[in-house]
């Protein structure tokens, strides 16, 4: 039997940039809804309902962020699938059954109006909103399930085909919907039926190219939820740092212009930065051996560093035309948030190498060290907050946002890389990551 060929920098690329474009174009998708919104006659209140909405629906949905990693670690057969799709359904009934607390119960008033700060049409929008989007999470669990076993099957195209798709979907739904739905309710009926035709396509792509796979020892369903389950946290866990980072600001006193700075950075931590999650599907599904893992790490070097040049060139060079004629900041903003958001390059590297660590720590089942890192990252902020309530900064709140953005990021790959050097102190190749 030959051995299997070395793996190249081309199986890499040819895996991984579907899978940013596929990041993109989800993005795309949630500009469109704001567009259409914003044509409506009282577009202030739907997009801010509509807005406050996802912000929940995100954090409350995040357990269910993982699906396609648990996917492609664990399927090997059907017994392992029968298994992961119990994970995907129990998820989405407890994801469901919150929504629907908030949604149809006092409880949404007390969250919107007393957490969030938020009454009366906005909230009663929201909650409309919520109400529709109670069957989302049964949708996006498949459609991760089906992503999972595609993109076990190297055929990465297919989910930004699938993504594509989506887009287009949404515009018809979003000019049919229109005869049904008004205010915010028109971007959930269009994200929910959206969001069905791109799951029920991704299950006919997943039932054509699913890996056969050798003879090999499958998990049961228990064994799956003790791996799944502390991604599944460490997932919703991430989903509050930039609100940590949202609240430590908002009391300094420039929080509003920094809060607003802030989300802008965040768009382009999105677009340039969020890719690099992919790291961790790519080391799941692609490596094998130590070879590989050298040859990802080489990859990850190269991706992380244009993109870090990217992030400065638009912060200089490319200011005026991109932060002022795309986004439409002023001189006196884009001078604000110049400096932060070239600091941001840094953040590009970081989360690539973290979650580089994390397809490791996932691929050696070793997912409770994933979830102690999200808290020790959490904890941090809380220290952070501590300490700037004690020792204010003399300096822009927004520097003080980016600050603790990479310093948590910093903390959290320190660890992982920490641990991983730990659990192979002699192996070689155990501290080639940065």
């Amino acid at each position: 039997m030959s051995e299997r060929p070395a793996l190249t920098q081309k199986e890499i690329a040819l895996f991984f940039f579907p899978l940013l474009l596929n990041v993109q174009m989800m993005s795309v998708s949630h500009s469109i809804i704001n567009a259409a919104l914003a044509r409506l006659e009282d577009f202030v209140t739907a997009l801010a309902a509509f807005s406050v909405a996802m912000v929940l629906h995100l954090l409350l949905a995040s357990p269910s962020y993982q699906n396609h990693t648990v996917t492609i670690a664990m399927v090997r057969g059907r017994k392992s699938l029968r298994g992961t799709v119990f994970f995907v359904v129990l998820v989405a009934l407890y994801v469901s059954f919150m929504l629907a607390l908030v949604a149809f119960t006092p409880l949404g008033d007390f969250v919107l109006g007393r957490i969030l700060g938020v009454t009366g049409e906005i909230a009663a929008q929201a909650k409309a909103v919520l109400g529709i989007l109670v069957l989302l999470p049964f949708l996006t669990g498949f459609r991760g399930l089906f992503q999972g076993l595609v993109i076990q099957a190297r055929r990465t195209g297919l989910v930004s085909f699938a993504t594509l798709v989506r887009v287009v979907a949404l515009l018809g739904f979003l000019a049919l919907g229109r005869r049904w739905y008004a205010g915010a309710v028109l971007g959930a009926f269009g994200l929910l039926a959206c969001i069905g035709v791109e799951t029920v396509l991704m299950g006919f792509f997943a039932w054509r190219c699913r890996v056969r796979h050798a003879s090999q020892e499958e998990r049961g369903a228990l064994e799956i939820l003790r791996f799944a389950f502390p991604l599944a946290y460490s997932s919703c866990l991430q989903q509050s740092v930039p609100l940590l980072i949202n609240a430590i600001i908002s009391r300094l006193p420039d929080g509003p212009l920094a809060l607003a700075s802030f989300g802008v950075i965040r768009g382009f931590i999105f677009l340039l930065g969020g890719p690099m999650r992919n790291l961790q599907q790519a080391h799941l599904t692609l490596v094998r051996d130590l070879v590989d893992y050298l040859t990802l790490v080489r990859f990850f070097r190269w991706v992380g560093s244009g993109l870090a040049v990217l992030t400065v060139v638009i912060a200089y060079p490319l200011s005026a035309p991109v932060l002022g004629g795309l986004m439409g900041l002023d001189e006196q903003t884009r001078a604000y948030i110049a400096l932060p958001l070239a600091g941001c390059a840094l953040y590009c590297y970081l989360y690539g190498a973290a979650n580089l660590l994390r397809g490791w720590f996932t691929g050696e089942d070793r997912t409770r060290q994933l979830g102690r890192s999200v808290v020790y990252k959490i904890l941090f902020l809380l220290l952070c907050w501590g300490l700037l309530s004690l020792l204010p900064l003399p300096v822009p709140g927004v520097a003080v946002a980016v600050f603790l953005l990479l310093a948590a990021e910093t903390c959290e790959a320190w660890y992982l890389h920490h641990q991983r050097r730990r659990l192979l102190p002699s192996g070689p190749g155990s501290a080639q990551l940065l």
